[in-house]
């Protein structure tokens, strides 16, 4: 544990550091911030079906515009951040506890173990992933609740080869060897060291992901797969693609936010990756 938290204070250390890291967090910060105070933010009610129908940027005090049904653009990308956060971050913790936990257990216990479960991780990267998703929505409905489960059902096998990797490693270290000296359970020793002194690469990895299931998300409701009952970007492009030569607005703006949010979960992720990965920290060191 004592090795975990210098790892965390050197990570703190070095985080102050990334210009790349910095400007995520920031922008994250931004859109939790818009996400918390929408209410506020928003000039109307986002399901509210006004009489302005297709009225163009800053027409009748529409800041955005409106589209086929009278809602306004602006409150509806605001309350699209909610939904497009809540796929990213529910998506990314299923993918991530699971390719920790499978991971963890194929590399630190090794033998048949580690033989099974690295052959089911190679079967699900190779099928095609997206394809999957739209078989499994197809069965089982699109609700956002099923979009987000899915995204963090088929994500896992990146996490789980960073975590198996890791383990690996850590199971030769002096302080995995020195806790089996002492008697601790193989469970206790994975929970205890293992997890915890490997799990910053599979942190970076699936911040990255993130961006990932916003497209995801965005692609499913573009093909007309997404939760009709919520306001998403994705959905919004959808609805807006009939109307491209004459409301471009529509489906452009919420082009542009799904754009600069998986713009601002990479950086946030390549960021972490320089603070966590120790090669990269050893180079600017020198």
């Amino acid at each position: 544990m004592s090795v975990f938290l210098a790892k965390a204070r050197h990570g703190i250390a070095s985080a102050l550091k990334d210009t790349q890291l910095r400007i995520g967090v920031i922008a994250i910060l931004v859109l939790i911030l818009v996400m918390i105070f929408r209410p506020v933010l928003m000039t109307v009610d986002p399901y509210y079906y006004g009489p302005d129908i297709l009225a163009a940027p800053g027409e009748n005090g529409h800041i955005l515009g409106t589209n086929k049904l009278g809602q306004d653009i602006y409150s509806m990308l605001i309350e699209g951040i909610m939904v497009s956060l809540q796929v990213a971050v529910i998506s990314a913790m299923i993918s991530g506890i699971l390719g920790v936990l499978i991971g963890g257990i194929s590399g630190y216990f090794g033998g048949k173990v580690d033989t099974v479960v690295s052959e089911i991780i190679n079967i699900f990267m190779m099928l095609p992933t997206f394809f999957l998703i739209l078989l499994i929505i197809a069965l089982f409905g699109n609700s956002i609740l099923n979009v987000m489960v899915v995204i963090g059902l088929t994500t896992w096998p990146s996490n789980a080869k960073l975590m198996r990797a890791q383990a690996l490693s850590l199971r030769e270290r002096t302080f995995v060897k020195s806790a089996i000296a002492m008697g601790e359970t193989k469970i206790q020793i994975l929970l205890k060291y293992i997890i915890p002194n490997g799990i910053f690469p599979v942190v970076a990895n699936t911040t990255m992901g993130m961006a990932w299931a916003i497209l995801t998300e965005a692609s499913l409701s573009f093909l007309g797969l997404g939760d009709p009952n919520v306001i998403s970007w994705g959905q919004m492009i959808y609805d807006g693609k009939a109307y491209l030569t004459s409301a471009w607005w529509i489906s452009t703006f919420a082009g542009l936010a799904i754009v600069l949010t998986v713009i601002i979960f990479y950086f946030l992720g390549d960021g972490l990756n320089h603070v966590l990965n120790p090669k990269y920290v050893a180079g600017r060191n020198k």
